[in-house]
Order: structure tokens, then sequence, then C-alpha cells
């Protein structure tokens, strides 16, 4: 009985000292690095893209790197094979569908977030000024400060005399005057001569 109790009070003393070791360092990071996730998902990618499909994706994702990374950079891992698995996760995706190259890109930075809270040997202020530079990027490349954004609409034209080159003009004020939209440029996709119709994909600037 008194073995037993030394056990657990051995048990209880190693989870309070692993508790105290992760208190200061391990939650500030952990509070930095879901901060930074939350503002990019919430208030950059959703507002543009409002897919709510992958938010479990991005938090998971940004978490289960913060913590293996976390806890092996206890092992003296170095830079390169923190490095080394994080393109290893970067490298996953769903079999099940397709996923876009935006919410790749997004996965990407999700991930990379979660590996420089983790692993970088900077303070509080230095990881927030690393993930802050992150969001600010990224958001003035996803709004019209930096670039224009070109979107794009695919339709089935009837006219397909007006497919010609020379009268691509005509074609363009023909769309716009159907659409409604000030068309920046298009593009010919597929043509039908036994339906007398082409697929246009037409690109204009939100």
């Amino acid at each position: 009985m008194e073995l037993l109790q030394a056990v657990n009070e051995e048990t209880v003393g190693v989870t309070f000292d692993l508790f105290e070791k992760l208190s200061a360092k391990f939650f500030s990071r952990l509070c930095i690095d879901f901060v930074s996730v939350f503002i990019l998902i919430r208030f950059i990618y959703y507002p543009i893209y409002k897919n709510r499909e992958f938010f479990f994706t991005f938090f998971i994702f940004n978490l289960i790197i913060f913590l293996i990374t976390f806890l092996l950079n206890k092992v003296e891992m170095s830079m390169g094979a923190a490095f080394g698995l994080f393109a290893v996760f970067s490298m996953l995706r769903y079999r099940t569908e397709g996923i876009s190259m935006k919410d790749m890109t997004y996965l990407f930075l999700v991930i990379a977030m979660g590996l420089i809270t983790a692993i970088s040997k900077g303070n509080w202020d230095e990881l927030s000024l690393l993930n802050g530079i992150i969001l600010v990027f990224t958001y003035l490349l996803e709004s019209n400060v930096l670039l224009k954004k070109e979107a794009s609409k695919t339709i089935q034209y009837e006219n397909i005399e007006m497919i010609k080159p020379e009268f691509r003009q005509q074609l363009i004020l023909d769309l716009e005057s159907r659409t409604g939209i000030k068309i920046n440029r298009i593009s010919i996709n597929k043509v039908d001569f036994l339906k007398d119709t082409a697929v246009i994909r037409i690109y204009y600037y939100e």
C-alpha cells in the first residue's frame, strides 16, 4: 500500500513538473500560434472564399505540427530536420476529392506558422513579428492593394460566327452587353460546330 502511494506521488510529481516546464514557454507559443492562424483563416481566408469546409483541416494540421515540432525540439532536433518534417506534412493531401491550389497554399501557411512558432528560438515578440509578416503579406496579396484580382466565368456562346479573330472586339462587346460585366480578356476553350456553340471563358476584375 505504501509502495502504491509512493508510485502515485511520484507520478503526480512528474506530471506537475512537466506542466511547470510547459506552462510558460509552451502555452505562450501556443497562444501566439492559435491567434495567428485564427486571424489568417477567419479574417483573410474566409471573407474572400466563403468556404468553411477546410476550417477543421487548417486548425488541426497547425496544432499537430506545432505539438510535434515543439516536443521534438526538446531532443535537439535541428532546423534542417524540422523542415524535413515540414516537407512531409506539406505534401499530404486528401485523396477523396480535389483541393484547389489556394486551399493548398493556406494549408502550407498554417503548417509553416505552427513550425515557426514551435521551433524558433526567438521571444514572443519576435514570433509575433514573424507571424505578423506572413499575415500582412497574405492580406496584401489577397486584396486589391498590390494587384487587381482577376476573376473568370465560363459561358456557352451560340453565335459561333463571332469567334473569328477579326470579330474579337465585337465579341467582347456582345458578351459585355449580355453579362453586364466589364471584360478584361477572353479565351475560347471549346468549339462545337455540330451545335454551333462555343465555350468561352471571360476574365474581369472584381
